[in-house]
């Protein structure tokens, strides 16, 4: 029996006269926000200079998105030009939902090697400072999915189980009523990640890259079982989501990168000398 639930939002559009706001979009921007000023204040403590994060992101943020958009649109091109595909058009319209998170990561990661580059700061530092406030970013995003009814995961009759209206049910679920919350699986690990990095980070000084790794291994850790509760349309390979398998094959790389890339160690003084200042 179900004690209770989670219920959806009727709209996930809100209306400031003839303008329509979706909330969607809100939760982008409020995660990107989110993201630089937690980004920056970390860049400031590892020696970078005030403010760079913005400018950064000014660079990241669009080709994240665009990176984001084309990993969608390229993993399931059927959902726009398949016998029912929505069209070219509907592949542009990205508040409707629909973005890679990993394509989002290696967009946003050339851009702000770009910004990086302009401004004369190491890629590998940005990456360091910028890791927790990006896992945060995600997941307050998250929430997009909440307000847009999709990426829900199987049927459940657990007591925080998702109600989503019978028209955003998937095909074979349209008599199933409450579904698991993925959306909020996700953004509760999201944010044990970013906590996880920042607990690591101070008391072992994650530098080189290493933090942002270890951002990247925690959450595709995460990402592959709630991956596998979702029901919504995917490919497979083995019986495996793709996305799944590209979890395997990052966190695989994401540890590697952990174990293979030591800290600079700093030679100390023979007796009786002292480093110049």
């Amino acid at each position: 029996m179900i004690l209770a639930s989670i219920p959806s939002p009727s709209t996930g559009v809100l209306h400031l006269g003839p303008v329509p706001i979706r909330a969607y979009a809100l939760c982008i921007i409020a995660g990107i926000l989110a993201a630089v000023v937690v980004g920056d204040r970390r860049l400031v403590a590892r020696g970078g200079p005030k403010g760079a994060m913005a400018e950064i992101g000014t660079w990241a943020v669009p080709a994240g998105l665009v990176g984001a958009r084309l990993y969608h649109v390229a993993t399931n091109p059927e959902l726009y030009w398949g016998a029912h595909g929505q069209g070219t058009v509907a592949a542009l319209e990205i508040w409707h939902g629909g973005l890679g998170i990993w394509g989002g990561v290696l967009g946003g990661a050339i851009g702000a090697w770009i910004a990086a580059r302009r401004r004369g700061i190491p890629l590998d530092l940005v990456a360091d400072a910028l890791a927790p406030g990006l896992v945060l970013a995600q997941a307050i995003g998250r929430w997009g999915n909440y307000f847009n009814q999709e990426l829900f995961g199987r049927p459940t009759s657990l007591p925080w189980g998702l109600e989503i209206s019978r028209q955003n049910r998937p095909p074979g679920y349209e008599n199933a009523t409450t579904f698991h919350p993925t959306f909020l699986y996700e953004s509760l690990w999201d944010i044990g990640v970013a906590l996880l990095v920042i607990w690591v980070d101070r008391r072992v000084n994650l530098t080189r890259g290493r933090a942002f790794a270890l951002y990247v291994a925690a959450y595709t850790l995460g990402r592959f079982w709630i991956e596998s509760l979702r029901v919504d349309d995917a490919h497979k390979f083995l019986g495996l989501r793709l996305n799944d398998w590209t979890s395997i094959v990052v966190f695989a790389g994401a540890i590697a990168f952990l174990f293979l890339r030591r800290p600079v160690k700093v030679a100390e003084p023979e007796p009786g000398h002292t480093l110049a200042a």
